[in-house]
């Protein structure tokens, strides 16, 4: 059904006698009288030079400008931010990565709903901008779509950043040297766009296209290129069409929506922060989403997608062959997606994906369905007495289905890090890093530097690593994050000492402290909860407002407002 009053939102503030100073607001900035009969799309833009992965979004979101102009409407670029994780990794900075999704999030509701714009184009290239801008969206639920600022090409000798990562525990344990890890360091990271391998920013790209809402092809595009172009040109005439069409994020992000995005990042073999951003997104959304569902799910989908951390092969490698779509028209034909969830183009799943074709033959990045590199989900919801309401491993079968130790505890990253780098970590050992969850950390910071260390030394198939954090997507191994309850809210991760004997159970799904229920009542009895470490900030309100991980981290879940 055709809409026609596309202006739903502008007219009111920008139309009239009495609205006369709006306009000349807008004249200021080069509004023309033919300009306030368009309707107006805002463009929330990530772009800054604080990482790759965005520098290049400022051009990309004047691309998508001229998309609009050139469909009838007007668009108007703003900006909210952006930070690295990769620079803040094992920092005190990282606390703040997570707490950004939900800023990048406030900040597209706060000027979108402000300034009255009637339909919004957000475009992001890394970890959290992605979700928060999705969160953005649906919050609105004006007409509106995303953009993937696109992935980064391969560094000089099929490197990434974590090539760099991995190099630094290496040099740990001699196996190169400083000079070999600055020419790593100097070559990994060739220009503008988001990691290379399946990390979070390509497994949430990949993720939105599947949930539908961003264009086909949108995911698997580089940074650089002429497709990213195109794609964000056609942006502005696929928002007119929705506003036209009277389509909104929340028809689209539906059930069944969510649930195909999960079943795309299964089979490319996504980060575990794809689930802790879904739960988010699901949540803004108004869709009922737990982690029993990815549960539930994971037993019917393979991972079939042989791409990094875990496999050989970066995202540009994957494009070159076809990118994702050819892997979703498979799954479609195979009966593992709903054809029918409805996208951004206007047009159904099915629709869109009529007319892809088929890998060529010979390629060896995504595996047949029958040969697949795990029979199902690499993302595995742990519980237990160790985990009471849920835990996330990344365990693609590489790493093995089990692992018991005794407990080598850490409070918090940085002593870990130099645990690992020093020695002290030991092969059999179960590495406990607690303190960092959603509301102890605060801002659950990923644990990629003690990840990357225990690969670079050579531990990765003999040394556990569990946390109340999180983990980066580049992170692999036998790592298991999101521990619920964190320690911070007394959970048993914060009971655990060293030598306590832990097992992890990947087929039964279990985490086991070895204990006596005895023992484990009395140091609950003798628990004193901590102080918390900022009282003040962005950080202390968001400790005060998040939720657990096993919903997500979000901010504004039972407000009593």
């Amino acid at each position: 059904m055709s809409k026609d009053n596309i202006r739903e939102h502008s007219a009111p503030v920008y139309e009239g006698i009495e609205n006369a100073p709006a306009r000349s607001m807008m004249r200021a900035t080069g509004f023309k009288d033919a300009d306030f009969e368009r309707a107006f799309i805002g463009i929330a833009s990530t772009w800054a030079n604080v990482t790759p992965c965005n520098m290049h979004i400022d051009g990309l979101a004047r691309e998508t400008e001229k998309g609009v102009n050139a469909a009838g409407g007007k668009g108007i670029i703003f900006n909210t931010i952006t930070i690295s994780d990769g620079i803040s990794n094992g920092t005190e900075g990282m606390k703040y990565s997570l707490v950004s999704r939900e800023i990048i999030a406030d900040s597209i509701e706060a000027v979108v709903g402000c300034q009255a714009y009637d339909g919004v184009i957000a475009i992001g290239g890394c970890d959290k901008n992605m979700p928060g801008c999705i969160m953005g969206l649906a919050r609105l639920n004006r007409p509106g779509l995303f953009i993937y600022g696109g992935t980064i090409k391969p560094g000089a000798g099929h490197t990434d950043m974590i090539s760099v990562f991995e190099a630094v525990g290496q040099h740990a344990k001699g196996e190169i040297s400083a000079i070999q890890v600055k020419q790593i360091e100097e070559v990994a990271l060739p220009g503008p766009g988001s990691c290379g391998g399946m990390y979070t920013a390509n497994s949430m790209a990949s993720a939105i296209e599947a949930l539908g809402m961003s264009l086909p092809g949108s995911s698997a595009q580089e940074a650089v290129s002429d497709e990213k172009l195109l794609d964000c040109n056609r942006a502005g005439e696929a928002v007119m069409n929705l506003l036209r069409l009277d389509i909104k994020p929340r028809d689209i992000m539906t059930k069944a929506a969510f649930e195909n995005s999960i079943k795309v990042l299964i089979a490319l073999g996504g980060s575990t922060n794809g689930v802790l951003h879904m739960l988010a997104m699901a949540h803004t959304a108004g869709v009922e989403l737990s982690l029993d569902d990815f549960v539930r799910i994971g037993q019917d989908i393979p991972v079939v997608a042989d791409v990094r951390p875990s496999g050989q092969y970066l995202m540009s490698e994957l494009i070159a062959i076809g990118g994702i779509q050819p892997l979703m028209k498979r799954m479609l034909n195979a009966g593992m997606l709903d054809g029918s969830c409805l996208t951004v183009t206007g047009k159904t799943l099915a629709e869109n994906l009529a007319d892809v074709e088929d890998y060529p033959e010979g390629q060896q990045i995504i595996l047949p369905f029958n040969a697949p590199i795990k029979k199902d989900s690499h993302l595995v919801i742990l519980k237990g007495n160790l985990s009471p309401t849920g835990a996330v491993a990344k365990i693609t079968g590489k790493e093995g289905l089990y692992f018991e130790g005794p407990a080598r505890v850490f409070e918090g990253e940085i002593g870990a890090m130099r645990g690992i780098l020093d020695g002290e970590v030991q092969e059999g050992d179960v590495v406990v890093i607690r303190g960092e969850g959603p509301k102890g950390g605060p801002g659950m910071p990923e644990m990629l530097k003690p990840t990357s260390a225990i690969i670079g030394k050579g531990l990765g198939k003999s040394v556990a690593l569990l946390t109340d954090g999180r983990f980066s997507g580049g992170s692999h191994g036998f790592v298991i994050g999101h521990v619920t309850p964190e320690a911070y809210e007394g959970g048993p991760i914060g009971l655990v000492k060293n030598g306590d004997k832990i097992s992890i159970n990947a087929e039964t799904r279990e985490m086991t402290l070895h204990i006596s229920d005895q023992d484990m009542a009395a140091r609950k009895a003798a628990w004193i909860k901590p102080q918390p470490n900022y009282r003040y900030g962005a950080l202390a309100k968001f400790a005060k407002l998040t939720t657990g991980a096993e919903k997500g981290a979000v901010t504004d879940l039972n407000l009593d407002v």
